[in-house]
């Protein structure tokens, strides 16, 4: 049963920073595209960032470019997501996902494995 787990998300202040990770089981992913996704209150999800296989190739929403970074380590089959300079608007519920046999989407449709979500609050 493939599985992915977040962790690493809570409360912070505005300007400060979290990691998150996303370790993946049941599958590897080091031939797919894997993602993060977040979804305020109300809102519909939305794509923040994505990595192809090996990391050779990142993109950013454009809310989070020069902010945010995601980066892989395939031998631990993790994803991670550095936030840093956090803003109030930051604030939603953040998701790991993989995408098979693409090389990157933007789009959630696109992604075949979830993980639970995780709550990232960032107070003014």
């Amino acid at each position: 049963q493939v599985q992915l787990v977040e962790s690493g998300g809570g409360l912070v202040q505005a300007g400060g920073s979290l990691r998150l990770s996303c370790a993946a089981s049941g599958r590897t992913f080091s031939r797919d595209a894997m993602g993060w996704f977040r979804q305020g209150p109300g809102k519909e999800r939305h794509f923040v960032a994505a990595s192809s296989w090996s990391g050779g190739n990142t993109w950013y929403a454009d809310s989070v470019k020069g902010r945010f970074t995601i980066s892989r380590d395939d031998a631990k089959n993790t994803v991670y997501l550095e936030m840093n300079s956090l803003k109030p608007e930051d604030t939603a519920v953040y998701y790991c996902a993989a995408t098979l046999g693409r090389i990157f989407s933007n789009q959630a449709r696109d992604y075949d494995y979830w993980g639970q979500g995780i709550q990232v609050t960032v107070s003014s």
